[in-house]
């Protein structure tokens, strides 16, 4: 049963929901922390403990509150109430900015995260779309704080704004009868089952997300989907040939009417690569130097002329099974 120890924040106690979370966990060790941002003991261990770090659950206070702009899906990119995960994707960037830090880190000042994002969008003359789960899954989130369910509910009583958020997680049935008043996007990445099998382990499978992403449209909510990350295998073009085909069975007719594509190939680092040489021996290699250059200081992504290829491979599979879709951008 996750976690296995909490580290937590002493201040984290003062707020409602870090008082919630001692009750609920009161049976499992509670390790206090000056820091969440620096766990000296957690971060010397060994790569191979990687798994075992997925297994622990972090609690503390958001302090940083900078957004970012950005002109994909949002206007912003918000720090909000989770930082991490408990599934081991092999190519997360989150490992790459933390190193084997990327266990699930749990903020409990809620109210003032949300009020800051209302009072930024009332500011605003136009309505803005607010990225509140780049750092984090917040379905899978949810189901330990109800976080993302209170947020749907806060935000749906004000009047202007979007909020977004990306899952590869089908735990949305808390969801669906929220009051969200179309104004929540949730956008759902797919790979190809033996993909999701190999290398994004502790996630949902592609059925599963897919009927979660029809249950959300049915319910209302905007949603758009991710084919997130592409890795280019020795059979990708066949893999993600019947992964399209998958969706242009699966999707609802109403998901292929509204959603948005974003497509986006996999980058990697020398980080991920230690990390995972030590915890997923037998996963397969995902660095290969034949298919991938240098972008910048120990990171790696594909060849412009594979990513081309693949680019143009995949428009076209789009354009002949799912045509009725808009590619929103291929990156």
């Amino acid at each position: 049963m996750f976690p296995d120890k909490i580290y937590f924040e002493p201040d984290s106690l003062n707020y409602e929901l870090g008082g919630l979370l001692k009750e609920k966990y009161k049976d499992i060790p509670w390790i206090p922390i000056e820091s969440h941002n620096k766990i000296d003991e957690l971060r010397t261990r060994p790569n191979k403990d990687f798994p075992e770090l997925k297994r622990l659950l972090v609690i503390g206070v958001r302090k940083t509150h900078n957004y970012v702009p950005n002109h994909k899906v949002s206007d912003y990119l918000v720090p909000y109430t989770s930082s991490g995960c408990t599934a081991m994707c092999h190519y997360c960037y989150l490992v790459c900015n933390y190193n084997k830090c990327s266990y699930l880190r749990l903020f409990v000042n809620r109210e003032q995260m949300l009020n800051k994002i209302i009072n930024h969008q009332a500011k605003s003359a136009k309505d803005n779309t607010y990225e509140i789960g780049s750092n984090s899954d917040l379905v899978l989130e949810n189901t330990i704080t109800g976080n993302l369910s209170w947020t749907i509910e806060q935000f749906g009583k004000t009047d202007k704004g979007f909020l977004t958020f990306p899952t590869k997680f089908n735990q949305v049935d808390p969801l669906l009868d929220l009051n969200h008043r179309g104004r929540i996007i949730m956008r759902m990445s797919v790979n190809p089952q033996s993909i999701i099998t190999r290398f994004e382990p502790g996630t949902s499978g592609l059925n599963a997300r897919i009927t979660a992403l029809n249950k959300m449209c049915d319910a209302g909510y905007r949603v758009g989907i991710l084919i997130a990350p592409v890795i280019l295998t020795d059979d990708w073009k066949q893999l993600y040939s019947e992964l399209i085909t998958i969706l242009s069975m699966q999707l609802s007719e109403k998901v292929k009417r509204t959603a948005l594509v974003e497509i986006i190939f996999m980058t990697y680092s020398f980080v991920h690569n230690a990390i995972n040489s030590e915890a997923f021996p037998d996963a397969g290699k995902l660095y290969d130097k034949d298919l991938m250059t240098g972008r910048g200081r120990g990171k790696y992504c594909y060849k412009n002329d594979l990513r081309e290829d693949g680019e143009l491979f995949l428009r076209q599979q789009m354009n002949e099974k799912l045509k009725e879709m808009t590619i929103l951008y291929i990156v």
